[in-house]
């Protein structure tokens, strides 16, 4: 049989004349030389039951608590501390009730910023009060903490404030500074490595603590890059720096990592073509998560509808979806006890993401690959007899769906811009581990892409695809 390669390191290009390469809610693993097939496939993680449930509408922001072995989250215009079985305790009530929150802490206080006000929880006495004084300044947009100070920056503002030292609560109208680099609005600020970052429409900047006592920060000479943040929620903790969606004067989006306070671009060209495609990018969100020693980044975009997901293990793209929609639900997350919770965009639920869950909280998880294009190097026919599928096979449940996994292959004969229907075959029910997966008879294409999926709940591992004969 002649092997082809159904995975690669490859995404959709702006034409599937090109390649239309993709996979959906599957990861690639690079393996070791000598193995079966030197890229394999993996699910992605499921969603679990919810820890918790506020109702219709979308959580506003969250955040761990370890000491005390908690999480605080927003919804609508309450402050909730949450436990590990999900019970939720109302903390304080705020002003607004739509719009993303950006929150931090010291260790006892729990700041909160809605875009127009600041508010204070402390963890020790219980009490939660409004941002009072009159040195602070009105419309905050995020929060961070560094050298026992919060510091925020505000809505249209070069300037970034900072707390007196371990109280948020007081702030004074002198301890301020401005981005140095450029006049451009600060979009965020975030602490990375010890460092302040202040990252702009334009250009990013990074300031350090220099001792002083009034105002404890000061520029890092040299470390300014005219690259700024495109959409505020879009900046996530990657790995050991910090990943987001940004742009220049030029205009246009991509994803990069901060590397050594110089952005370094981790979209490729076909994902800048398909992103900077979409009508509107300011409002894209983004998390990250490690997955068995894979650094993702996951950024979706609402106003288009989709999510993309970035494995800093084998810089391979692929997208996310849920059942039903062409977006994943997953909004942002954010680490509790050891494991990753994620926000639903459309309803007040936290998920915990759950490598062992082969289901979104009961709905199913559609796995799809595109595989690589093959054609005949004369441009003449191909006489595909057979495909055969090498993967997992009998993890079939015990009842219910999944306990008889199918899997389908469709095929375009045109580059992939048409499919045929599926072809189901069986991927052996539990324990039935010598089944077969093959096609046979498959036409005699000029050109041949194959596409596979899978809607049961079963773990899924693809190690590869090979045809016979290809003349």
């Amino acid at each position: 049989m002649s092997q082809i390669s159904l995975f690669g390191l490859g995404q959709a290009a702006k034409s599937p004349f090109v390649t239309a390469k993709q996979m959906t809610n599957l990861y690639a693993e690079v393996r070791p030389q000598g193995e079966k097939s030197a890229l394999v496939a993996y699910g992605t993680p499921g969603l679990s039951a919810p820890l918790v449930d506020f109702g219709a509408t979308p959580i506003r922001g969250g955040r761990e608590f370890p000491s005390l072995s908690v999480c605080y989250v927003v919804h609508r215009g309450v402050l909730w501390e949450v436990n590990n079985a999900g019970v939720a305790t109302n903390r304080g009530t705020l002003l607004t009730t739509t719009g993303r929150v950006s929150m931090s802490d010291n260790g006892v206080q729990v700041m909160i910023v809605d875009g127009t006000y600041g508010y204070i929880y402390n963890t020790s006495t219980n009490v939660f009060a409004q941002v009072t004084d009159v040195d602070f300044p009105a419309n905050p947009v995020t929060v961070t903490y560094l050298g026992r100070r919060f510091v925020c920056n505000f809505q249209g503002s070069g300037r970034f404030y900072c707390s007196d030292v371990d109280n948020g609560l007081s702030w004074d109208a002198l301890n301020f500074a401005s981005a140095e680099t450029n006049p451009d609005p600060i979009q965020a600020v975030w602490t990375s490595n010890g460092q302040l970052a202040l990252l702009g429409t334009f250009t990013t900047e990074y300031w350090g603590l220099s001792g002083a006592v009034d105002f404890p920060f000061s520029l890092i000479s040299g470390t300014a890059t005219e690259w700024g943040l495109a959409a505020t929620w879009s900046i996530a903790k990657y790995d050991n720096t910090m990943a987001a969606l940004m742009k220049n004067a030029q205009g246009q989006v991509i994803v990069a990592r901060i590397q050594g306070y110089v952005p370094q671009k981790i979209s490729t060209p076909d994902m800048d073509s398909i992103i900077n495609g979409y009508t509107n990018t300011a409002d894209a969100t983004a998390y990250s998560y490690m997955l068995g020693g894979h650094a993702m980044y996951v950024i979706s975009f609402p106003s288009a509808g989709y999510t993309w997901m970035y494995d800093g293990s084998t810089g391979f793209w692929s997208s996310l979806k849920s059942y039903g929609l062409t977006r994943y639900r997953g909004e942002f997350a954010f680490p509790f006890l050891s494991a990753i919770v994620v926000a639903d965009y459309n309803v007040g639920r936290l998920y915990r993401l759950s490598p062992t869950a082969q289901t979104d909280n009961g709905d199913t998880i559609e796995r799809e690959v595109i595989g690589e294009t093959i054609r005949a190097t004369d441009g003449d026919f191909i006489n595909i007899n057979t495909l055969r599928l090498d993967c997992e096979v009998g993890q079939g449940l015990t009842s219910g769906q999944g306990s008889n996994p199918q899997i389908s292959l469709s095929i375009s004969r045109d580059n992939g811009k048409t499919w045929g229907p599926d072809m189901w075959k069986d991927l052996g029910a539990i324990g039935e581990y010598k089944t077969r997966v093959e096609w046979r008879r498959l036409g005699s294409p000029r050109v041949f892409t194959p596409k596979i999926r899978l809607t049961d709940p079963v773990p899924i591992t693809l190690v590869s695809a090979s045809v016979n004969p290809v003349t």
